[in-house]
């Protein structure tokens, strides 16, 4: 009792702390480590993903609180579609879960919560295209907190796809291979990647302590701030949210000045 007192305590304090001016307008958050927290409370793999699918109800309510308005969520990698089969139809069945739970929760609606899905999706297994679908039909009328759910997303595929559909606009257009030369910028590509109308991301946190983007917002984060977390996914608290905005507001961004 006396722990969750000084707990609460603590997180009211670095809550308070936190000069909301200097928030950041898009969290994206790799959720790294419900396998390894599985592992380390004797839980079959599923419920490490269970664990974890809850979490995300929280943080999102954390971040509605801090009055963030975009949120990214990397969910399934492209290297994860390569996994053992039952853990991946058991890890697509909990995605599908809560991706209708967030769609269609009362109190998502009155908080205008839209879902927008984004990665290869058409690579997907059906029920998790379908659902992405469903989402993204029932919440697109909202204009409250806009969290993307990046599912069969890859950074290097991205790139790749952003071309691709670079060239292929400008072929059904009877352009020239001079006339693509001619107008590709960076703004340009940046049309054609997966997050278009979407913010880039200003900080980008990973679960579980490892210190690595694999592949995550490769375009996108040229400007982020990266903040590095030990605790497992589904074990992420709230102070540990707070500590890492905490770290972001005491960061002084450049942009390359």
């Amino acid at each position: 009792m006396v722990a969750n007192l000084l707990y609460r305590l603590y997180e009211r304090r670095l809550s308070a702390g936190l000069p909301r001016e200097a928030l950041p307008n898009h969290v994206a958050v790799i959720l790294d480590g419900n396998r390894r927290y599985a592992r380390q409370m004797g839980f079959d793999t599923a419920a490490g993903h269970r664990r974890g699918a809850e979490k995300i109800h929280e943080l999102l309510d954390w971040c509605r609180d801090l009055e963030i308005p975009y949120v990214t969520l990397w969910l399934l990698s492209t290297a994860n579609m390569k996994r053992d089969p039952d853990e991946l139809r058991d890890l697509v069945e909990i995605i599908v879960e809560t991706l209708d739970v967030l769609a269609d929760q009362p109190e998502h609606d009155q908080q205008g919560m839209r879902i927008t899905g984004m990665g290869a999706l058409d690579t997907l297994p059906d029920p998790l295209r379908q659902a992405i679908k469903r989402a993204e039909e029932r919440t697109a009328h909202r204009n409250g907190i806009r969290v993307q759910i990046a599912v069969g997303y890859g950074g290097r595929q991205e790139i790749t796809d952003a071309l691709r559909g670079l060239l292929e606009e400008h072929h059904a257009q009877g352009a020239t291979l001079s006339d693509v030369i001619d107008e590709l910028s960076p703004e340009v590509i940046a049309q054609h990647l997966y997050t278009t109308g979407m913010p880039d991301p200003d900080l980008i946190i990973r679960t579980s302590g490892e210190v690595r983007l694999s592949g995550f917002l490769l375009w996108q984060s040229a400007n982020s701030e990266f903040y590095f977390c030990e605790a497992h996914w589904p074990a992420f608290r709230k102070i540990d949210f707070l500590r890492a905005l905490r770290d972001f507001t005491t960061r002084e961004r450049r942009f390359g000045r």
